[in-house]
């Protein structure tokens, strides 16, 4: 099977910009550097095997098909739901927020 494109949506990409952006400010350049690897390596993941990824939160938010995969080394969660012809990248949340409330947001 082909990997599917992935797209991002508007809250995950503000998601991913204010991780690195932290990372950058409180961490250092490498340490940002090392979660945009670390993001592309699990987009990449996803894309070619998106039905590995946790169902846990469809079925506690009753959203169907939403999936979740885990970043190593970083504390972060990135949510998605496969479509028939790509992956719908919801957000990228850090494990520690109110994650429900946050995946409800308008546009979430």
């Amino acid at each position: 099977m082909r990997p599917k494109l992935s797209v991002p949506r508007q809250l995950a990409l503000e998601d991913i910009d204010s991780t690195i952006a932290y990372y950058a400010a409180e961490a250092n350049e490498a340490v940002a550097l090392g979660f945009i690897d670390t993001l592309e390596s699990v987009f990449r993941l996803i894309a070619a095997r998106p039905a590995a990824g946790s169902p846990h939160y469809a079925n506690a938010l009753a959203i169907p098909g939403l999936r979740s995969r885990p970043l190593k080394r970083y504390p972060y969660l990135i949510f998605y739901i496969e479509r028939e012809d790509h992956i719908d990248l919801w957000r990228v949340l850090h494990v520690q927020r109110d994650i429900p409330a946050r995946i409800r947001e308008p546009n979430g």
